[in-house]
């Protein structure tokens, strides 16, 4: 096959972001669809011709869907969205989406790894449909003011907050670095205004810290997505820890759903020697792309990788790559299982596109799509019932639940590991779910990186005896290995 490159960037589906490849009309319009509703189904027509990684289009007619779609007559803009929608369901591909603008826009903001703002999280009370501050993040225009959470804004601009959503407030929060942005704020005992000037802020996706276990010094690093400033957060805390004489690392990134190809490479390069085998993509011509790791090796102590279902995507590039370069072990449980590459196509009307457009191996030549990469040691949480949640979250009656289907990746409030409601279920979800009775948590998001945390505390065992080994290479014992 020929191993040229192929493309120069490409993003994975779970988050997606930018593409750098410019696709190219190869198939004559039929009309001018200009300032037409017409328009974006013919781009999006056009990209997936061109790109899309399955040339038979899931055995579909593409070209007789083209004309299917573009022959009928659509009056607005949301009229053509639910059209392409509708004709992106032929090709049977969750990761191949379309974006409206406000979601494309969303998408953009996750994955540059930064936005433009104040510095606060946000939420709407689901009672009073108030805006309330969750909480401000350190060192922002919001935090210096002195903004607490819980505090109550009752106007953006002198525009009342309540009842008109949280997307459309934090619209009006954001906006152009070096503007002026006046919150009206409400506590128990004083309302009053604060004139904040927004600023670029960064999206923290690594937290570090140094834990002792056992005697030894243990560098901990939480990594929850592969964003446009992941890498460089990576490599800040790999050298602070460094600098702190730690014997070993622990990379946690369950939960952690993916994000850019290029961050994933980058990463694993910090802990590869130059010219090791990070992927290898391939397109529907069978064009093969080889990455390597480049730039600077930051660390060549022992490591520990923390996976569950809720590792994809770059999280699995990455995985994978220690893993089969024998730099590091993986404790946990299996991965979510995302083969494929995306990249994100921009539309005239600001709408967007992600688009998928190859497939990807490991180093060793593993396609883990739908399959996962089994950890070295296969290792669960009490408490948490994968098989359990999956039943009630797809359960009939199960709306409002707060489950989360496992066969999808997801973040949440632990790590991305699933959990059962607190609640008691319903009769008819305990009906359809036979043996699940009352469920009950008993692992918390304060309990990640704990005692509590049998996979962590796994992790830390294991690490601690490779230390010993004086070794990067797995120990040939082999321990609760995944089935």
């Amino acid at each position: 096959m020929n191993k040229r490159r192929w493309f120069a960037s490409a993003l994975l589906a779970g988050l997606l972001g930018y593409g750098v490849m410019v696709v190219q009309p190869i198939a004559p319009t039929w009309a001018n669809f200009e300032d037409s509703p017409k328009n974006v189904i013919d781009e999006v027509w056009q990209i997936v011709y061109s790109n899309y990684v399955d040339d038979t289009f899931n055995k579909h007619d593409w070209l007789a869907t083209r004309k299917e779609f573009l022959s009928k007559d659509y009056s607005t803009n949301e009229e053509a969205y639910k059209a392409v929608r509708t004709m992106l369901k032929e090709l049977n591909d969750p990761y191949t989406r379309f974006m409206d603008p406000k979601q494309y826009a969303s998408t953009q903001v996750e994955l540059s790894g930064e936005l433009t703002g104040v510095g606060i999280s946000v939420d709407q009370d689901k009672d009073t449909k108030e805006l309330v501050v969750v909480s401000p993040v350190p060192d922002t225009p919001a935090f210096k003011a002195g903004l607490q959470a819980k505090d109550i804004i009752q106007a953006i601009d002198g525009i009342p907050t309540k009842g008109i959503g949280r997307e459309d407030s934090v619209a009006r929060i954001r906006g152009k670095v070096g503007t002026a942005v006046t919150l009206t704020i409400r506590r128990p005992d004083k309302t009053f205004e604060v004139k904040l000037t927004r600023e670029v802020i960064p999206i923290k996706v690594v937290r570090s810290s140094v834990k002792t276990e056992k005697g030894k010094s243990i560098g901990y690093i939480q990594f929850t997505e592969f964003t446009g400033h992941s890498a460089e957060e990576m490599s800040k805390a790999l050298k602070d820890l460094q600098t702190k004489k730690v014997d070993g690392y622990v990379l946690d990134l369950r939960g952690n759903p993916g994000g850019s190809l290029q961050a994933s490479i980058a990463i694993a390069s910090m802990f590869l020697n130059k010219q090791t085998l990070v992927v290898t993509t391939a397109n529907r011509d069978g064009i093969v792309q080889e990455d390597r790791a480049s730039g600077e090796t930051i660390t060549d102590k022992p490591v520990v990788v923390l996976v569950n279902k809720g590792s994809a995507s770059a999280s699995e590039i990455l995985s994978g790559a220690l893993q089969d370069n024998h730099r590091a072990v993986l404790v946990g449980t299996t991965t979510f299982g995302k083969g494929l590459v995306q990249s994100m196509q921009p539309l005239s009307d600001r709408s967007g596109l992600a688009v998928t457009i190859a497939h990807y191996k490991t180093p060793a030549g593993i396609d883990i799509h739908k399959k996962g990469i089994k950890p070295d040691y296969y290792v669960e949480l009490p408490g948490v019932d994968d098989a359990a949640a999956d039943c009630v979250a797809n359960a009939k009656g199960a709306k409002g639940s707060k489950a989360k289907p496992a066969n999808k990746p997801f973040t949440g409030s632990v790590a991305g590991m699933v959990t059962l409601p607190k609640k008691p279920l319903t009769k008819a979800v305990l009906q359809q779910c036979g043996t699940v009775k009352k469920p009950v948590i008993t692992f918390t998001a304060t309990d990640i990186g704990t005692s509590k945390d049998a996979q962590y505390v796994r992790a830390t065992d294991v690490l601690i005896q490779r230390i010993a080994q004086g070794s990067n290479k797995p120990s040939t014992q082999v321990s609760s290995v995944a089935p």
